[in-house]
């Protein structure tokens, strides 16, 4: 509720939820729903929506007081600590992401402001894309989409991670496209960012597959190829020691395609300072995890 009061503010200030988005890091899309979920809340609407504009009604401006008396009272309470720069940030992650860089840099980060939490939120990164750009998350690590973000957003690359062809160990004499064509093929969720660049690829190397079983978890689609059911494109990430037994992974060589993993963040103007540290240590780590 503290988060859509602090949006009705912007836009009982900016006039527009256009405005209030691009002072806030919003979209307007993102913006809207807040308001509307706030209207939903108190059982009334807030504003005289006329075009473009958004003007406040009676019972706008009376509830606008009141929330401004609100988001002040919850401000004053987060000076009350001994520790000046505490506050929580919400950090968005994949699940490769949460057992490799993450733990050192939350550890690091952790380090610089013992008096800050940290609330992890796992999620795919179509879903976390959009957490961040609805304001319920501060930053998230995640897939590169195969589109371009909202204005309001930045993308920061991390961490490259090469796909390989997995096939059981009886076919790993073969050529990629040899394998692929010739086995049923375990297809990583062409709904999700990294089965997007599955299918690209598929479909610029004319690559024709036997449709077999589709998911979108890649240890998964790791023990499905163990278990003899086909074959499958995934990446290896930082997270993969190795492959489940009965599994070799056979390189695309000069086709190699990749999935980039990032980091999603607010534009500067709207970020919090403790969620800009946490993304600098989130950057450190994966460097370091890279070299």
């Amino acid at each position: 509720m503290l988060r859509e009061l602090r949006t009705f503010i912007a836009v009982a200030r900016q006039g527009t939820f256009a405005g209030a988005g691009a002072r806030i890091g919003l979209t307007q899309s993102a913006v809207s729903a807040q308001i509307h979920r706030l209207e939903e809340e108190l059982g009334f609407p807030l504003f005289d929506r006329t075009g473009r504009s958004a003007r406040l009604n009676a019972a706008g401006r009376d509830t606008l007081a009141l929330a401004e008396e609100l988001v002040a009272l919850y401000e004053r309470i987060g000076h009350q600590g001994p520790d000046a720069q505490g506050g929580m940030v919400r950090i968005g992650a994949i699940a490769s992401a949460q057992v490799t860089f993450l733990p050192d840099a939350i550890a690091r980060f952790r380090a610089d402001l013992p008096g800050c939490r940290v609330r992890m939120v796992p999620g795919v990164s179509l879903s976390l894309l959009g957490q961040v750009d609805a304001g319920d998350v501060d930053i998230a690590v995640l897939i590169r989409p195969p589109y371009a973000l909202p204005a309001e957003l930045d993308w920061r690359p991390l961490l490259r991670e090469p796909f390989e062809l997995l096939v059981p160990a009886a076919m790993a004499a073969r050529h990629w496209r040899e394998a692929i064509e010739s086995a049923p093929f375990i297809r990583y969720d062409r709904g999700s960012f990294g089965g997007r660049l599955v299918d690209q690829f598929l479909r610029q190397h004319r690559v024709a597959v036997q449709e077999a079983i589709e998911l979108d978890e890649l240890e998964g689609i790791a023990q499905l190829v163990a278990r003899g059911l086909g074959v499958g494109l995934s990446p290896r990430t930082f997270a993969t020691t190795q492959w489940p037994p009965g599994v070799v992974a056979l390189p695309l060589g000069a086709d190699t395609f990749y999935r980039e993993v990032g980091l999603v963040e607010r534009a500067p103007h709207s970020r919090q300072p403790v969620a800009s540290r946490l993304a600098e240590r989130i950057a450190e780590a994966a460097r370091a995890l890279a070299g």
